[in-house]
């Protein structure tokens, strides 16, 4: 049986089961409390466990836990109080991950892989301009295009609203004004740096789940300093990520411990702004992921961040204090106490605001799966640095990475911009022939009717160059035109 994962404790020390990992747990607390470096404590016993972890590190400073700590006053007061007799120093393996490329491996997934409901959140499009990207999914997918990145969606959107007449009665009506709208939005992704998302190679999800030459499970850091200034990117990803998992990891039931821990700080960003059949989805992939052996921690200020059909899923928590100073926090403070099972020994609402730094209200699942009392402890201190660590430590892990040069160069294969760019310079080849084979009878036609005006005659090349413009109509066609003549202005392909 795996051993029992420290938390902290008082009077007595409190554990969290590795059996009911899996039943997953929510970590809250205002700014200030403690809670990135609960996080990190459970994190690094995971990761010793030989449980795989994945943690979004929103402030720079989660990537201490790949260094050893330092002695401080502090944790030697902390380990004295705990009866930590065997505690030392040390830190655990890492992988770096980051959207953007910068602060670790390249992390993307496929338009594909995103999927018409996620895209719609992540664009923020209305319910009309959702079914269009229902449509072109359906689409791509009875053609046999794949979606890999942004310029293919782009793509098939146009393709989609040039040929809307032809698609009506099979698929349904397609609006412009909704095409327009959504090419605004994928435009604004675009600026903001979330075309870096969406490529190939996609993130392997079997790189997650990855253990040392000691048994230890990799500790997967995303850097998301960058990646929180579009939160709907961000929350987007994460939820791309568990609900990857759902789908593709096997049913394993209730392991002895979990097959990987994800750790989604800022949690409320997974929620805010998202639609009803969203949520249900959401819902549904927490209340289920448990069987693939994958826990799930949100980590947020205020327990009213989380939806009540996933807080009902939560079996584990960990609550720092929260501030009463306003009637929205003190309903906070009030429904964090009810959802705790009472302890004769303690007023859990008022304890709440009382509060040290350090210090929670922790509740845990038995054995059985049962809620425990609500306990008052003082967290562990981590074995490992609490803080950011350097550019060349980054720097050397990276290189150190079992990852390394997977992802670090992006590949850019047939899917369906390559498709439609192809059919538009075969519609245009066809035309220009056509048009050269039908140009010197009408010239002589012309010269007869009109002789010694002094006008420039067209060149065969022109009238190919306007022929085939023609004949493509569309401004996608005039775009790809342009790109094979060698003058397309502006934009990126």
């Amino acid at each position: 049986m795996a051993e029992p994962i420290l938390i902290g404790g008082a009077d007595r020390h409190i554990h969290l089961l590795p059996r009911m990992a899996n039943r997953h747990g929510l970590i809250t607390g205002a700014t200030g409390t403690g809670k990135t470096v609960t996080l990190q404590v459970l994190a690094e016993q995971f990761s010793r466990l030989g449980v795989p972890v994945f943690l979004a590190d929103v402030k720079g400073d989660l990537a201490g836990i790949s260094q050893p700590g330092r002695p401080h006053p502090k944790v030697d007061e902390r380990v004295q109080r705990l009866g930590l007799n065997d505690f030392t120093f040390e830190g655990v393996p890492v992988t770096f991950w980051d959207v953007h490329g910068e602060q670790g491996h390249p992390a993307r997934t496929t338009i594909s892989e995103m999927g018409p409901l996620l895209l719609a959140r992540l664009l923020n499009v209305n319910d009309t301009q959702r079914g269009v990207l229902d449509l072109v999914f359906r689409v791509a997918d009875d053609n046999g295009w794949l979606l890999l990145d942004l310029k293919d969606l782009r793509a098939m959107l146009q393709f989609v609203a040039d040929n809307a007449a032809e698609f009506r009665t099979l698929y349904g009506n397609v609006s412009a004004a909704s095409v327009g709208a959504i090419q605004r939005r994928l435009i604004g992704l675009e600026d903001q740096g979330g075309d870096r998302l969406f490529g190939e190679p996609a993130l392997n999800l079997d790189d997650l789940m990855q253990t040392d030459d000691r048994g230890r499970g990799l500790v997967n850091i995303l850097a998301a300093e960058k990646l929180m200034s579009t939160p709907q990117l961000y929350g987007s990803f994460l939820l791309w990520l568990m609900a990857e998992l759902f789908e593709r990891l096997p049913e394993v039931g209730d392991p002895e411990q979990p097959r990987l821990v994800l750790f989604f700080d800022e949690a409320h960003l997974l929620f805010d702004d998202a639609p009803e059949v969203l949520l249900d989805k959401i819902e549904q992939v927490v209340r289920l992921i448990r069987s693939k052996g994958v826990g799930v921690y949100f980590v947020t200020q205020n327990p009213l961040d989380v939806p009540d059909a996933v807080l009902g899923q939560l079996g584990n928590r960990v609550q720092h204090a929260l501030r009463a100073y306003t009637p929205r926090d003190q309903k906070a403070v009030k429904a964090a106490a009810q959802t705790f099972r009472s302890n004769p020994a303690l007023d859990t609402e008022r304890v709440i605001t009382e509060l040290g730094v350090g210090e929670a209200l922790v509740s845990t699942l038995d054995e059985k799966g049962r809620p425990g009392i609500v306990e008052r402890v003082l967290v562990a201190p981590p074995h490992s640095r609490i803080g950011p660590i350097d550019p060349a430590q980054r720097r050397a892990l990276m290189n150190d990475s079992l990852v390394r040069g997977v992802y670090d160069t992006p590949v850019d294969r047939e899917s369906a911009y390559e498709i439609l760019k192809a059919r538009a310079e075969e519609t245009a080849v066809a035309a220009g022939r056509r048009q050269a084979g039908a140009e010197p009878g009408r010239a002589r036609e012309k010269a007869a009717q009109a002789p010694a005006r002094g006008r420039s005659r067209q060149s065969v090349t022109e009238a190919f160059i306007k022929s085939a413009a023609r004949s493509i109509g569309s401004s996608l066609g005039r775009q790809l035109l342009r790109g094979v003549l060698g003058s397309l202005l502006g934009g990126k392909r």
